[in-house]
């Protein structure tokens, strides 16, 4: 099985998270994705295998948000790039397996995937 977490190093639900999937035994391909920027097709896999809105997956509290405007765009692609320019506007952790994602918050959200 192949899991892959976009994952943050500062970010304690991402450290655990990380931390929960190791103790099940899952070697998780690591996406430093503040590093790595997913791509804005990329990005809508990642929704539609989470089953969420571009907005639903964003960092709402971010400073970027809100010096973007996003709070008053409408139109999901230009969220969906948005993202891709600025990844700190990902929520964090998101893990990929078997076809399907959670955002890690909690962290044991990730384990219905599995």
């Amino acid at each position: 099985m192949s899991v892959t977490i976009f994952h943050n190093p500062r970010c304690s639900k991402s450290r655990q998270t990380l931390a929960l999937l190791e103790e099940k035994g899952v070697g998780p391909t690591i996406v430093e994705y503040l590093k790595q920027a997913p791509t804005a097709d990329e990005i809508r896999d990642i929704c539609a295998k989470l089953g969420v809105e571009p907005r639903a997956m964003m960092r709402k509290g971010e400073a970027v948000y809100k010096e973007l405007g996003l709070k008053d765009v409408d139109d999901d692609n230009a969220l969906i790039q948005a993202m891709a320019d600025n990844p700190i506007l990902i929520e964090r952790p998101i893990v990929i397996a078997n076809g399907k994602a959670r955002i890690g918050r909690p962290p044991e959200s990730v384990l219905e995937i599995l």
